[in-house]
C-alpha cells in the first residue's frame, strides 16, 4: 500500500515511493543516535573532570587481632610418668577349715583388723578328742609290747652269756626282729596321734595373717569342710599395700635406668579424676616381660596406706616421677601449633607484629611443655586466638600471664 500526498492547493498528489519513506525514517533514526551519544560522551567527560578533581583515597586498614598471650620462662619441670592402676593388697587369705565339722561359733566381728594367729571360728572339736583319745591308746598298747620283747631280748643275751646251749642263736635274731616290728608299730602309733592332735588343734581356726576382715560368708551351724571355696573368713592385709599400674613400653627405658641404678622412684596415687591424692609410695618392682597384646609393662609401686585410702581392688591413676629437668625452657600447650614442617608458634615481635617460628619439643606435663630450640627466656608467645593470624599480623593483647603461673592440675596426664 502506497501513501498519497496532497499540494498546498488541496491538489491531490501522486504517491511517494515506498523507499523514499524508509530513507527518512533512517535519516531520522542516525540523528537520534547521534544525539544519545553526544550526551555519553559529555557525561563521561564530566565523570573523568569529578574524578580526577577528588582525592585517591587509602585501602582501608585490617584491625589488629586480639590475642592471649604469655611469657616463656625457665625453671624446673618434673618428668612425670602416668598409668591406669589397681590397688593389689600385699596379702589376702581366704580363711578355710582344714577338718570337717559343724560351725560351733564365730569368734570375729565383720570389718575388724585381726592379729596373726587370732581365732576366728570354732568347728565341733568332740570327735577329735575322741579320735585323738584312740590313737593314744593304741600307742600305749604297741608301746607295752615294745617294751616286753626288749625285755625278753635281754633276758635271752644273759642266759647266751652264762650258757650257750640255752637260747639258739636263731631265736635270739627273732626276738630282735620282733623288736624292730614293734618299734615300727610305735612309730605309725606316734604320728596318728599327732596327727589327731593336729586336727583337734585345727578346730580352732585362726588367721594366717594380720589386716582386716571381710563380711562373714558362712553363718553359725552350718557344716564346713576344707573344700568350701569361700571358708570361714578373707583377711586383707590393708596397711602396708600396693598398686599394680602400666606404662606403655616406650617408656620404659629412662624407668629401668633409674630403678637398676637403684634410685629410688616417687609414685603418688590419684583417684580416677586425678583430683585428690590418695597415698604417696615408691616403686619396688617391675615386671619381666611386656605384655604383646597391649604392648604395656606391669609395675607395682608400695604404700604405707597408714590412712587406708587405698582400698583394695581400687582403680587408681598412678603418676611415676621418672626426672626433674633443671632450668628447662617452659612454655605452654596451649602456644604449640602444629603444620605440615612440624611445631611452631606464634611470637609475638616489636610493634605486636607475630612471626611464626619453629620449635623442637620435649616432655609435656598437658599444661607446660619443655621447649628444646626455637624459643628463648622472655619471648612472648600466642596461646589463644591462634586461628585467626597469619604471618605479619597485627595482635592486640588485652592479657598476658607467665608460662610457669599456677594452673589446676591437667586431665591428660604426662608424658
Amino acid at each position: 500500500m502506497t501513501a498519497e500526498a496532497t499540494d498546498p492547493s488541496g491538489a491531490r498528489r501522486a504517491p511517494a515511493p515506498q523507499n523514499a519513506l524508509w530513507g527518512r525514517r533512517v535519516r531520522r533514526g542516525v540523528f537520534a543516535v547521534a544525539a544519545l551519544g553526544g550526551l555519553a560522551w559529555a557525561g563521561a567527560a564530566a565523570y573523568d573532570a569529578w574524578f580526577a578533581s577528588t582525592p585517591a583515597r587509602a585501602p582501608a586498614a585490617r584491625p589488629p587481632v586480639s590475642v592471649e598471650s604469655a611469657l616463656v620462662s625457665k625453671g624446673e619441670f618434673p618428668v612425670i610418668l602416668v598409668g591406669l592402676g589397681t590397688v593389689v593388697p600385699v596379702a589376702t587369705s581366704v580363711v578355710k577349715s582344714q577338718i570337717s565339722g559343724q560351725l560351733q561359733e564365730i569368734l570375729f566381728h565383720e570389718s575388724e583388723m585381726v592379729r596373726v594367729g587370732q581365732a576366728l571360728a570354732q568347728v565341733d572339736p568332740r570327735p577329735y578328742r575322741l579320735s585323738l583319745s584312740q590313737s593314744e591308746g593304741q600307742y600305749q598298747k604297741d608301746l607295752a609290747l615294745l617294751q616286753n620283747a626288749e625285755r625278753d631280748l635281754k633276758r635271752y643275751e644273759s642266759l647266751r652269756a652264762r650258757m650257750k646251749d640255752a637260747v639258739s642263736e636263731q631265736q635270739e635274731d627273732t626276738q630282735r626282729a620282733l623288736i624292730a616290728q614293734y618299734r615300727g608299730v610305735v612309730a605309725v602309733d606316734q604320728a596318728q596321734v599327732d596327727q589327731a592332735r593336729l586336727n583337734l588343734d585345727y578346730t580352732r581356726i585362726v588367721s594366717p595373717i594380720e589386716g582386716r576382715v571381710g563380711l562373714r560368708p558362712v553363718d553359725l551351724g552350718n557344716y564346713v569342710q576344707a573344700n568350701d571355696p569361700n571358708g570361714v573368713a578373707v583377711v586383707t592385709q590393708i596397711a602396708p599395700t600396693t598398686v599394680v599400674f602400666t606404662l606403655p613400653s616406650s617408656q620404659l627405658q629412662p624407668v629401668l635406668k633409674r630403678f637398676r641404678a637403684g634410685e629410688e622412684l616417687p609414685v603418688v596415687a590419684y583417684d580416677n579424676d586425678r583430683a585428690h591424692p590418695l597415698g604417696q609410695g615408691r616403686l619396688i618392682a617391675i615386671d619381666n616381660q611386656i605384655d604383646a597384646t597391649t604392648g604395656t609393662v606391669k609395675l607395682r609401686a608400695l604404700f604405707p596406706n597408714a590412712d587406708e585410702k587405698l582400698f583394695p581392688n581400687l582403680f587408681v591413676n598412678a603418676e611415676l616421677l621418672v626426672d626433674s629437668l633443671k632450668g628447662a625452657t617452659l612454655a605452654p600447650a596451649e602456644a604449640v601449633q602444629r603444620g605440615a614442617k612440624g611445631a611452631f608458634a606464634y611470637v609475638v615481635g616489636a610493634e605486636n607484629v607475630v612471626a611464626t617460628r619453629p620449635i623442637t619439643l620435649g616432655p609435656s606435663n598437658g599444661a607446660r611443655v619443655v621447649i628444646l630450640d626455637g624459643l628463648h627466656e622472655g619471648d612472648r608467645v600466642v596461646t589463644q586466638g591462634v586461628d585467626r593470624l597469619r604471618e605479619g599480623a597485627n595482635v592486640s593483647l588485652p592479657q598476658t600471664r607467665k608460662a610457669d603461673a599456677p594452673k589446676p592440675r591437667d586431665k591428660d596426664g604426662a608424658s
